[in-house]
C-alpha cells in the first residue's frame, strides 16, 4: 500500500515540477513579443516624428532612394504617402514635369495649411537624378507619375494616378486622393491678379477707342467684325480650350526612351494643349476655304480672278479637311465606321 501510494504520487510530482518551467517559458515568450511590439511602436513613432518635422519645413518632402525605402516602402507604417516621380533638372527638358510640380505644390500647401492637417498623409517627391534606383526598382520609365502608397499592403492599380486621361490639375489630384485615402483636401490657390489686370486693360482699351471715335460709331454695326469675333469664339470652343481649362492636360508628351515628342494624344478620351491649337488652326483654314468658295460664287468680278479664288478655296478645304480626318482616324481607331445591314 505505501509503495503503491508513492508510485501514484510520482507523476503528480513530475507534473508539478514541469509546470513552473512552462510558465517561465511562456513569460519569456510574452516578454520577447512585448519587446518586439514595443520596438516596432518606437520605430513607427520615430518615422512619423521625422516626417512631421520635414513637413513643417516644406509641404513636399524630397526623397532619395534610402529615404524612400525607409519611410515609404518599409514597415511599420500607419500613414499614407503620395509620391510624385518626376525629372525637374533643366537638362531633362521636361516642361510637363514643371507644370505638374506647380499643381502638386498647390495641393500639398493646401493640405499643410488646412485645419484638417494630420500625420495620416504626407506628400513626397522623388526626382530621377536623386533616386534613379527607385525608378528602376518600380520599373518606371516615364515622368511625371503620381502614386499612392497605402498604410498597409502594396499599391494597387488604382493607386497610380491616370495622368494622361485626367490631367494633373490640383483639384483632380485632390479628388483622386480622397478616393484612395478618405482624406478630403480643399484646394486653395494663391491669388492671381493677371486675369483681373488683363480684363481691366481690355475694358480701358475698348472704352478709350469708343471715346476717341464717339462721333463715328458705325463700326459697331459692322457685320464682318462681329462675324470674325464669333468665329474666334467658335474655334476656341470646338478645339477643346474649355476642356484644357478644366482638366489641365500637358502641352505635349516627350517619350523618355527615344525623346520623341507627341502633340496628338493617342486616345479619344484625352488631348494635349498643342493638339487643341492644331485643331483650331485646321478649322480656321477650312473656314477660310469655304469663305473663298462663297466669295468666288457670289462676287461679280473678273472671271479669271474668281476662278483663282475658287481653286485656292477648294485647295484649302480639301487639304486641311483631309488632315483633320487623319487626326480623327488616329484617335478613333475604328474609323471609317461600317454598318452591317441585314
Amino acid at each position: 500500500m505505501a509503495l503503491g501510494a508513492v508510485a501514484s504520487q510520482r507523476p503528480l510530482l513530475l507534473a508539478g515540477g514541469c509546470l513552473p518551467l512552462l510558465l517561465l517559458l511562456l513569460l519569456l515568450l510574452c516578454g520577447q513579443l512585448g519587446g518586439g511590439q514595443k520596438k516596432k511602436e518606437n520605430l513607427l513613432a520615430e518615422k512619423v516624428e521625422q516626417l512631421m518635422e520635414w513637413s513643417s519645413r516644406r509641404s513636399v518632402i524630397r526623397m532619395n532612394g534610402d529615404k524612400f525605402r525607409r519611410f515609404v516602402k518599409a514597415p511599420p507604417r500607419n500613414y499614407s504617402v503620395i509620391v510624385m516621380f518626376t525629372a525637374l533638372q533643366p537638362q531633362r527638358q521636361c516642361s510637363v514635369c514643371r507644370q505638374a510640380n506647380e499643381e502638386y505644390q498647390v495641393l500639398a500647401n493646401s493640405w499643410r495649411y488646412s485645419s484638417a492637417f494630420s500625420n495620416k498623409l504626407f506628400f513626397t517627391i522623388v526626382d530621377y537624378d536623386e533616386g534613379a534606383d527607385v525608378f528602376q526598382q518600380l520599373n518606371m520609365n516615364s515622368a511625371p507619375t503620381f502614386m499612392h502608397f497605402p498604410p498597409k499592403g502594396k499599391p494597387k492599380r488604382a493607386d497610380t494616378f491616370d495622368l494622361q486621361r485626367i490631367g494633373f490639375a490640383a483639384e483632380q489630384l485632390a479628388k483622386w486622393i480622397a478616393d484612395r485615402t478618405d482624406v478630403h483636401i480643399r484646394v486653395f490657390r494663391p491669388p492671381n491678379y493677371s486675369g483681373t489686370i488683363a480684363l481691366a486693360l481690355l475694358v480701358s482699351l475698348v472704352g478709350g477707342l469708343l471715346y476717341l471715335r464717339r462721333n463715328n460709331l458705325e463700326f459697331i454695326y459692322n457685320k464682318t467684325g462681329w462675324a470674325m469675333a464669333a468665329l474666334c469664339v467658335v474655334f476656341a470652343m470646338t478645339s477643346g480650350q474649355m476642356w484644357n481649362h478644366i482638366r489641365g492636360p500637358p502641352y505635349a508628351h516627350k517619350n523618355p526612351q527615344n525623346g520623341q515628342v507627341s502633340y496628338i494624344h493617342g486616345s479619344s478620351q484625352a488631348q494635349f494643349v498643342a493638339e487643341s491649337h492644331i485643331i483650331l488652326l485646321l478649322n480656321a483654314a477650312i473656314t477660310m476655304g469655304m469663305v473663298l468658295l462663297n466669295e468666288a460664287a457670289t462676287s461679280k468680278g473678273d472671271v479669271g480672278k474668281r476662278r483663282i479664288i475658287c481653286l485656292v478655296g477648294l485647295g484649302l478645304v480639301v487639304f486641311f479637311f483631309s488632315f483633320l480626318l487623319s487626326i480623327f482616324r488616329s484617335k478613333y481607331h475604328g474609323y471609317p465606321y461600317s454598318f452591317l445591314i441585314k
